[in-house]
């Protein structure tokens, strides 16, 4: 069955343009142009991937990026014509998985999509198919082969991209991973100097494990470097 992807964006040609293509790559398309008829859409569609424009005419897609992360956990790759890092962390930082400006080559958009499902299918494979690790760290417990996060016997819902960027972390324990290294093998795509993704995961992974920003337990900042998880 084809994946479903939900377009929502209020300008017709770019969201018609964006239809040929992922149809095009087999997917099934559902679009609308405002978030109010996305939501009714999520409730009542099984969706894949979502491409989230940030300007929409009633709910702004940063609003309802955060909205949605309360109940849904697939991914979300918001498109604005905004370029302002600020602007690209917020989005992040609310839930969004990735982040595209306008304009955009629509081959560039095909290839972040299928990038994104792949890293969901892989979250979501049979258990056969994982990893048997379990990291337990301090009362933080990540378990590889079943996806699963827990802090306290608490469990801790992430994203499939939070859960692969704590995962990285917990496997290499004791050592600081660079943030270069740390997009490289959680995105799979060459990093580049202005990319503040790392960063704004990071916040988030913090956020949900109730850390203090500026004495965390669990993931601390080598100022410079990266990241690192203490064994």
């Amino acid at each position: 069955m084809a994946q479903t992807v939900l377009i929502v964006d209020d300008e017709e040609e770019i969201a018609e343009l964006l239809e040929v293509y992922l149809s095009n790559s087999g997917y099934r398309i559902l679009k609308c142009g405002d978030g109010e008829t996305a939501l009714q859409l999520v409730e009542n569609e099984t969706v894949d991937l979502m491409l989230l424009d940030v300007m929409l005419p009633d709910i702004d897609g940063f609003t309802l990026c955060k909205q949605l992360r309360k109940s849904y956990y697939f991914p979300i790759i918001m498109l604005t014509a905004r370029v302002a890092d600020e602007d690209k962390i917020k989005g992040m930082v609310l839930g969004g998985d990735d982040y595209i400006t306008k304009p955009f080559n629509p081959l560039e958009v095909t290839a972040r999509v299928q990038a994104q499902l792949r890293r969901a299918g892989d979250y979501n494979k049979n258990e056969n198919q994982r990893k048997d690790n379990v990291y337990d760290i301090q009362g933080l417990v990540v378990e590889s082969d079943a996806h699963r996060c827990t802090l306290y016997g608490r469990e801790i819902t992430l994203t499939p991209t939070e859960f692969g960027v704590l995962e990285y972390l917990c496997k290499h324990r004791g050592e600081v991973v660079s943030t270069e290294e740390l997009f490289e093998a959680v995105w799979k795509e060459k990093f580049y100097d202005s990319n503040n993704t790392v960063m704004a995961h990071i916040a988030r992974l913090r956020e949900k494990l109730q850390e203090n920003a500026r004495k965390p337990k669990f993931i601390k900042t080598v100022w410079g470097v990266g990241y690192k998880v203490d064994a």
